[in-house]
């Protein structure tokens, strides 16, 4: 229904406990991937404190060397690259998920394909709220992290520290982005460092700078640091798991989740692989004109090579039917594991590209679910 309301999504910083546990467990992914391309990994790291627990096949020394590319290299950091205690567990992977996922046969498998890693559903979501084609609200929020950052690790800036959210209220009219209502930014920084002065500097050189200027007017309502003092962030203020950030690592909220988390998991985990699959189908309907919004969604059976169920949904902003556009998406993409993997190469060392800001809507020709190279093609094959 076409109306005027208000959308919000919220991203968050490298810095923040759970980003860094994703930013680790995809380190050690790509560290896995570069001396094996084949490798099985399902990395989850737990932070806290000056505690850094990882179960999956890390070196000690990835986990420092992320840790201080994130920025906890200060003296007054609890949570510091050189004095973290690092913890492994380290097992194989079951043999009842690996002979599902293996391209052999095996008893009791109906195939010899390789199969899905694991049961479940996924979602791939594109509109034209952006030229990402991605929803405005996470789009904005993801821009203003990403600004922080850059500032924060060029000097410039000297009392920021690596914890950090963002988040952006998005006025929305007839399905349309026309204003943002809200724009809340909570940053790290050092103990000195005056709140007035913290505010200033997040609106004059953060959000006027990053936002676009005629969505942000007199009415826009700025929260800078509510609480009044963000000294104490990262681990030691609050505990950090893999995993926990999915609705930042995707749309924000306005796109539905299937629920698995991305960071590391190698691609045989459908859950990533098959989720970054939606996403670049989703992306080339749209920029296709097939649609201005689309979702799909589709499902699978751990061990079993193709998808249980698909569906797409373009809340009624078709230019084709439905029907039509299902049709060209299964003559031009295919959604068997192996295939997914092959058409968007990644058995790459890529991942740590992904971990923050969102693993859609970005600009970096690694991050293959990004291209538009089949929205000639599916507009071809609606006809």
């Amino acid at each position: 229904m076409l109306r005027r309301f208000i959308f919000a999504s919220e991203s968050v910083g490298e810095g923040h406990p759970d980003k860094v546990c994703d930013t680790i467990s995809d380190a050690v992914l790509d560290a896995c991937l570069r001396q094996d391309r084949k490798s099985r990994v399902a990395c989850e790291t737990y932070a806290k404190s000056n505690l850094v627990i990882v179960g999956g096949e890390p070196i000690n020394r990835i986990v420092r060397d992320t840790v201080r590319d994130i920025g906890y290299v200060h003296d007054d950091d609890v949570f510091h690259a050189k004095k973290i205690f690092v913890n492994t567990v380290i097992t194989d992977q079951s043999h009842d998920i690996s002979q599902g996922v293996d391209a052999k046969k095996a008893k009791g498998k109906k195939t010899a394909e390789q199969g899905a890693g694991d049961q479940g559903l996924m979602f791939g979501f594109a509109c034209d709220d952006t030229p990402e084609l991605m929803p405005a609200p996470i789009m904005f929020a993801h821009r203003l992290g990403r600004e922080l950052t850059r500032i924060r690790k060029s000097g410039k800036a000297d009392w920021l520290r690596p914890d950090a959210k963002s988040q952006v209220s998005v006025i929305y009219d007839n399905g349309k982005p026309v204003g943002i209502s809200n724009v809340v930014i909570s940053t790290q920084h050092t103990e000195e460092k005056n709140h007035d002065e913290i505010a200033k500097f997040c609106i004059e050189k953060i959000i006027r700078k990053v936002l676009p200027k005629s969505m942000v007017n007199g009415t826009t309502q700025f929260l800078i640091n509510p609480t009044g003092r963000f000294v104490i962030g990262g681990p030691q203020g609050d505990t950090g798991l893999t995993g926990r950030k999915i609705i930042v690592d995707t749309y924000g909220g306005w796109g539905r989740h299937g629920g698995g988390a991305f960071s590391g998991k190698d691609p045989s985990k459908v859950d990533r692989s098959a989720a970054y699959m939606g996403r670049w189908v989703a992306k080339n309907v749209v920029a296709a004109g097939l649609a201005t919004r689309c979702e799909i969604q589709f499902a699978y059976a751990i061990g079993y090579p193709d998808p249980v169920s698909m569906a797409i949904s373009t809340f009624g902003t078709n230019t084709v039917s439905e029907e039509a556009i299902e049709r060209a998406v299964n003559r031009t993409f295919s959604f068997k594991p192996a295939e997914i993997i092959q058409q968007l190469d990644l058995l790459r060392p890529i991942y740590s590209k992904t971990t923050n800001y969102g693993h859609f809507g970005k600009d970096d020709p690694d991050i293959t679910w990004e291209k538009t190279d089949k929205a000639a093609a599916l507009k071809k094959a609606a006809r």
